[in-house]
């Protein structure tokens, strides 16, 4: 069963990393606000087509603690898809990974968890890659000379939706043992549907963002994509297999996920970083890997030795 969860696991974030490579072409027919509301207006859809037998017994704790998390997801989901607008689909799944790097940090002044050696190794390595991947240099004196001069407002949105993801998962982990998931999985899809139509019409009507859709068969694919398979789908399938491998491992197949995208991103969008975003996107991944697994590896070293 353990090897049945895990490549389905793989599945999922093969899935998922497809999603910036199939949006990111996308957002040239539609803007990113009203694609956001119509993916999670057909995953509401479908969600309450599923659970619509037990909506109206909520708890009105629930409400109010799925509602929290669907405002972190709103956020996250939002700033992430206007920031691919800008920024390639291999920086934004890159930078996107490192939400992992900002979780433990979080938990630090949320839940008052002590902060772990590999924590603090994953954000140095992170941020070093960062450098890296947001440098168009061609050397490293040019590298140091111009840090931070290629980091874009796409990357920057970016940013924010992996810190937001890292509150999510947070607050997810305050929750789990208060609710029903059932109940937070169709709170928190309404929740950034609602956000999202609120803000796509703010944005309309002061012309900050106008809505633009050309409906064409890309756009139908990306949508349906995104909002069944990558939303409903995923979720699904995580729920019921994750329990079945431990969380370290789990956590090593979901970190390839940055790695997916960039392939694929190379191999559909012919999307190149150089040399300086090859190791950027390098040590971002293994700063991930380290704030995962470190401690737990010092750990079973150390109990070894003792044996």
């Amino acid at each position: 069963m353990r090897l049945k969860a895990e490549l389905i696991l793989f599945l999922i974030t093969f899935i998922w990393a497809g999603t910036f490579v199939i949006i990111k072409p996308t957002l040239q027919f539609i803007s990113p606000l009203l694609f956001v509301t119509i993916r999670f207006l057909i995953a509401a859809l479908v969600l309450t087509l599923i659970y619509r037998e037990r909506l109206l017994r909520i708890p009105k704790p629930t409400l109010k603690m799925g509602s929290i998390l669907g405002i972190f997801l709103f956020i996250g989901f939002v700033v992430q898809t206007i920031g691919l607008k800008y920024t390639t689909a291999t920086k934004s799944a890159l930078i996107t990974g490192t939400f992992v790097v900002f979780t433990p940090i979080l938990q630090v002044f949320v839940e008052r968890k002590p902060l772990k050696t590999g924590s603090i190794l994953g954000v140095i390595l992170v941020f070093a890659g960062l450098i890296f991947l947001s440098s168009n240099e061609s050397n490293f004196l040019e590298l140091i000379l111009t840090i931070g001069k290629d980091f874009n407002i796409g990357d920057l949105l970016t940013l924010i939706c992996a810190i937001f993801f890292s509150g999510y998962i947070v607050y997810l982990d305050i929750i789990s043992d208060k609710t029903d998931f059932n109940d937070v999985v169709w709170l928190q899809i309404v929740v950034t549907l609602i956000g999202s139509f609120i803000l796509m019409t703010v944005f309309n009507s002061f012309q900050i963002e106008p809505i633009k859709f050309t409906l064409n068969s890309q756009v139908i694919f990306t949508i349906l994509y995104t909002s069944i398979f990558a939303t409903i789908i995923t979720t699904f399938l995580q729920t019921k297999y994750q329990k079945y491998t431990s969380p370290t491992r789990a956590a090593i197949i979901f970190t390839s996920e940055p790695l997916l995208a960039s392939i694929l991103a190379y191999l559909i969008l012919n999307e190149t970083i150089g040399i300086f975003g090859a190791i950027g996107g390098f040590l971002i991944i293994f700063g991930v890997l380290t704030s995962e697994l470190y401690d737990e590896l010092v750990k079973n070293h150390r109990s070894k030795n003792e044996v």
